[in-house]
């Protein structure tokens, strides 16, 4: 094996761990395939013989070219495009599909990838390299130019972000979220009955102008009526996971990681009274939605 083909399969031994890196720091797949890619070609550009640490060159390396993507992501104002995957550099590497990035944000999580999307970029980058994939604050300091105590203090205002501050007690979230995952369960398999078994019948739903196909605000009252039009949206369930919304537990919908719509949910007596859709971006904006159990 020569010098290319070992490069090569190093490179491909490490590829799964900076896909999913790069993915925790940018939210999609594409742009992680770019990083990855971009990654690929600076390795061949360096002195790979001279790299000790061949996994941790390519961690570091892959990290700074996701917060150059967040910085200039953040300086467009503008959402990150996802139009196709790039050309593989390994032969049978697959190309990105919606199901495939489904399955990455579902086995993240929709509700931290939302939280991430929130945070700076350096923040987003000493978070994910240290708390998830275990990185040294040494080794991070330089990625994000600052100190390692200044790292530390970065992944720390990240963390408080991320795990956000529930309002009630242990018990109650508990409960909370044992009714909100049987709402959920019930929505995504179309149940009605399962659905109505959880909503109090006196329910009231709102749902703002954005996220209304009439494009005005609508209001719907009675469990059983708003039940038998809302498994209609069961595919738009399969992208919506459980998340800390304003302190209570909630739901986001977050196709490809990106927040779409939060389902803000208010419970009485161990059912769900009333549920507020909002899409309204500057109301997105102002909900407080963290992680539950982080």
């Amino acid at each position: 094996m020569d010098q290319k083909e070992w490069l090569t399969a190093r490179f491909e031994e490490n590829r799964p761990r900076l896909r999913g890196v790069a993915y925790r720091m940018l939210g999609s797949l594409s742009e992680a395939d770019d990083a990855v890619q971009e990654t690929w070609l600076r390795l061949n550009r360096a002195d790979a013989g001279a790299v000790e640490n061949l996994a941790g060159w390519l961690t570091t390396v892959a990290a700074r070219v996701c917060l150059d993507m967040l910085r200039s992501r953040k300086s467009r104002r503008e959402e990150p495009a996802d139009p196709h995957a790039p050309e593989p550099i390994a032969a049978g590497a697959a190309a990105i599909d919606p199901e495939q990035e489904a399955m990455m944000a579902d086995s993240v999580g929709l509700a931290l990838l939302v939280v991430l999307d929130t945070l700076a970029p350096a923040e987003r980058i000493a978070f994910v390299l240290h708390d998830l994939f275990a990185v040294p604050f040494d080794d991070i300091a330089p990625i994000v130019q600052r100190s390692p105590d200044a790292a530390r203090q970065l992944a720390s205002r990240a963390r408080r972000r991320v795990r956000g501050t529930a309002n009630v007690s242990p018990a109650d979230l508990a409960s909370q979220r044992g009714i909100v995952e049987r709402f959920l369960a019930a929505l995504r398999t179309g149940d009605v009955e399962g659905l109505v078994a959880v909503l109090d019948p006196d329910l009231v739903v709102r749902v703002d102008a954005a996220a209304a196909t009439s494009g005005r605000p609508v209001e719907v009252r009675g469990a059983r009526t708003w039940a038998a039009g809302a498994v209609a949206f069961a595919h738009m369930a399969q992208v919506t996971q459980l998340a800390l919304v304003n302190g209570s537990v909630g739901l986001v919908l977050a196709p490809g990681g990106r927040l779409s719509r939060v389902l803000d949910v208010s419970i009485k007596d161990h059912r769900i009274a009333r549920i507020d859709i909002v899409a309204d971006p500057e109301r997105l904006q102002a909900l407080d939605v963290a992680v539950i159990d982080w």
